[in-house]
């Protein structure tokens, strides 16, 4: 009998759930907006949530792990943990809980990845960096083809480490995003649409 999930050590989810880099797939818009509505129904008592399809397979063509990120925005009245229960309702379960940033995924199983893995961000309304990012690559398809080597580069490497891949791409991240918030100002700021 395989160990549940809960039961496995760091490394051995890195290896059951190792790293892989794909083409970019145009599907990938179609998968977030099929979960986007669901999340849409579960989080109607939020109505200052805000849902947004992030990280590479937000981005037009670069290749990218094929796992759909999401970030939901509440508003800062908007009650966590009644959220937090309509999100694992939908299926998602709690990976990382940090004050007013909760981490979720689905798609994950014993026998390696599901068909569609999404990874889901549950933050306060403004903590949204990542939308910068993603509007950054699309608008300069050349830094997005850079940002995608950069990750080519690094797949082998790390690819079972997540951790490790994270990190080796903080510089180039950080550096896009701060262009990113300097041309686009308070785009994504708390209040703003």
């Amino acid at each position: 009998m395989s160990k549940e999930l809960s039961e496995m050590t760091l490394e051995e989810l890195w290896r059951l759930f190792p790293i892989q880099l794909t083409e970019h797939n145009p599907g990938w818009a179609d998968i977030y907006r099929e979960m986007e509505a669901k999340l849409t129904q579960a989080l109607t008592e939020f109505p200052k949530a805000r849902i947004s399809h992030i990280g590479s397979t937000a981005v037009k063509g670069i290749w990218a792990k094929p796992i759909v990120d999401i970030l939901v925005e509440l508003g800062p009245d908007e009650d966590m943990e009644q959220a937090v229960l309509a999100i694992e309702q939908s299926g998602f379960g709690c990976m990382n809980r940090k004050k007013n940033r909760i981490s979720f995924n689905v798609g994950y199983t014993k026998e390696g990845f599901a068909d569609k893995v999404y990874h889901l961000h549950l933050r306060r309304r403004g903590d949204n960096d990542e939308l910068y990012f993603r509007d950054y690559l699309n608008e300069f398809p050349e830094i997005a083809k850079e940002y995608e080597r950069l990750k080519l580069e690094l797949w082998r490497p790390y690819e079972f480490n997540r951790d490790g891949y994270t990190a080796a791409k903080g510089e180039f991240v950080a550096r896009c995003t701060g262009r990113a918030k300097e041309r686009y100002g308070d785009r994504y700021k708390e209040g703003c649409v």
